[in-house]
């Protein structure tokens, strides 16, 4: 029960962070993660934003990007990461909504596929898919389909 109050308080805070955007105009700075398994890749949507993405999230003041990687994984998914086997395979900057959004794509290639315990307040779902399932979708986040359509060249 205490998931709905929380996923209203995401929704409302990203909202609002819409909106200070748009008047703002600020640079950001965020680490996603790509993690494979057997040629698929776990795609997640968020309570609040009506794209696809990757497991991620902002780089905190001091933290490395493959470190935000590794933290973002265990508190989005429950999902915990040798931070060994994290390697760098994109960069980009977008505009997106309101922002200057630049993004770094950590790779994680894994044998078998784990148990996923998604954080329910912040997550709808996560889900395995085939990277051309996720290209054919209308909803992407711009990096995630940047980073595939290079990939797949």
């Amino acid at each position: 029960m205490l998931h709905l109050p929380l996923r209203t308080a995401y929704r409302t805070a990203h909202k609002l962070l819409r909106v200070y955007w748009r008047v703002r105009r600020p640079e950001t700075h965020g680490a996603l993660a790509a993690i494979w398994c057997g040629g698929k890749i776990l795609v997640i949507q968020t309570t609040y934003r009506d794209a696809v993405s990757l497991p991620g999230g902002y780089v905190k003041r001091g933290e490395r990007p493959e470190a935000a990687v590794v933290r973002e994984i265990r508190e989005e998914i429950g999902v915990s990461v040798d931070p060994s086997r994290v390697s760098h395979a994109y960069h980009g900057t977008k505009d997106f909504e309101h922002r200057k959004d630049t993004l770094d794509i950590f790779e994680v290639e894994i044998d078998e596929r784990p148990l996923l315990r998604p954080n329910r307040y912040e997550l709808e779902w996560a889900r395995w898919k085939d990277p051309e399932e996720v290209l054919a979708m209308q909803r992407v986040v711009p990096h995630l389909r940047e980073y595939l359509e290079q990939r797949a060249r």
